[in-house]
C-alpha cells in the first residue's frame, strides 16, 4: 500500500457524552471469514431508522494509527461482484490489509447507491446503458448526486475506542468526516484498483466531477 504523502493536520479528540449518542451498540459476535478471524458488531441510529454493521479487530486503540474504511452498502459490487463499479474489491482489500496489520475497522453503512436505494440504483443503471454517466442518471431521475453522511459512522468508531486513523478511502468527504468528528488522521491509504473497460467512465467521474483522489485519469 502506498503511502499518501499529502499533509495532514492533527485535531484533537472531541469527547462524546452518553447523552450526546446518537448511535448504539446492539449486538457482537465473533465473525471467522476467508480473510482471518474478526469480530462483528451491530448498531443502531437513535435518530433515524438505519442500522450499521462494523468488522474489527486487535487494539483499536494503536497510538500508531487504526486502519479503518467506511464502506456504504454496495450490493451489486459486494455481493454479486459486479464490474460497474470498484465497490466489492475496495471492501476485500479492506478486509485484506485489517488482517494484515492485525488491527482495524470496517463501518459498513446501509446507503445503497450513494443513498438512493438498491431500487432507484438499478433505475439509474437503466440509463447507464443508454449512455448517462452516474450523476446524469440520477438527475434524470430527480435523485441527489450523493446523500450519504458519515458522522453516526465516526461515532461507531470513537465507540470502539479508535483515535487515530489510517484511513482506507479516496473520497474526501470520508476523510471530512473523520477531522470534523474530531478523530486524528494519521494517514490517508489510497485504496484504488487498474480501470477496466466497465469502470473506466465510473471512476473518471468520481475523479473529474466528484474530486475524488484518483490516478486514473
Amino acid at each position: 500500500m502506498i503511502k499518501d504523502t499529502t499533509k495532514v493536520t492533527t485535531f484533537t479528540v472531541k469527547h462524546i457524552e452518553p447523552e450526546e449518542a446518537t448511535v448504539a451498540k446492539a449486538a457482537e459476535a465473533r465473525l471467522p471469514t476467508e480473510f482471518g478471524e474478526f469480530r462483528i458488531a451491530g448498531y443502531r441510529s437513535l435518530t433515524s431508522d438505519e442500522e450499521f454493521v462494523c468488522v474489527f479487530k486487535g487494539n483499536l486503540k494503536d497510538t500508531d494509527g487504526v486502519p479503518i474504511r467506511i464502506h456504504s452498502q454496495c450490493l451489486t459490487g459486494d455481493v454479486f461482484h459486479s464490474t460497474k463499479c470498484d465497490c466489492g474489491p475496495q471492501l476485500e482489500k479492506a478486509m485484506e490489509t485489517i488482517e494484515e496489520a492485525g488491527r482495524g475497522v470496517i463501518v459498513y453503512q446501509q446507503q445503497e447507491g450513494r443513498g438512493i436505494g438498491i431500487v432507484n440504483k438499478i433505475r439509474a443503471y437503466a440509463l447507464q446503458d443508454e449512455g448517462a454517466d452516474t450523476i446524469e442518471a440520477n438527475t434524470r431521475l430527480g435523485l441527489d448526486v450523493d446523500l450519504r453522511e458519515y458522522s453516526q459512522c465516526v461515532e461507531i468508531l470513537k465507540d470502539l475506542g479508535v483515535r487515530k486513523v489510517k484511513l482506507m478511502s479516496n473520497n474526501p468527504d470520508k476523510i471530512q468526516s473523520i477531522r470534523d468528528g474530531g478523530l486524528e488522521l494519521i494517514e490517508r491509504l489510497p485504496i484504488e484498483f487498474e480501470p477496466s473497460k466497465d469502470t473506466f467512465k465510473y471512476l473518471s467521474v468520481k475523479k473529474l466531477q466528484m474530486g475524488h483522489l484518483l490516478s486514473l485519469v
